[in-house]
């Protein structure tokens, strides 16, 4: 299965948020919303769910412009954090702490 991986190596092409963007899926988007809110202390609202994936061009959840692990990669013209010979620091631990996923999304790359 071919995989978009974000800066912190979350996969884009497996995130509900990107999904129900291009689904144009509104009653799941305000389901995001809700949990999302609740999971992370914000106010979110369906509108907000909206992201064609980090990488990719065109809309961004909005995190995705004030991520500190995006913001680094992108100012070391860097795909993903992979790049990185300072691999793993603080910022990417935001991620990899609590996100299995993204931490071997990011091992592998750096494997090849």
């Amino acid at each position: 299965m071919p995989k978009m991986i974000a800066a912190c190596g979350l996969d884009c092409f497996g995130c509900e948020c990107r999904e129900a963007t291009l689904s144009g899926d509104m009653v799941r988007k305000a389901d995001i919303a809700v949990r999302w809110s609740q999971q992370y202390s914000a106010a979110l609202t369906a509108a907000d769910i909206n992201c064609v994936g980090c990488t990719g061009e065109g809309a961004h959840f909005g995190w995705c412009e004030q991520c500190p692990i995006r913001t680094c990669a992108v100012s070391k013209n860097y795909k993903t954090c992979a790049e990185c010979v300072e691999f793993p620091c603080d910022k990417s631990r935001l991620i990899l702490d609590v996100v299995p996923d993204a931490k071997a999304n990011i091992e592998s790359l750096r494997a090849h």
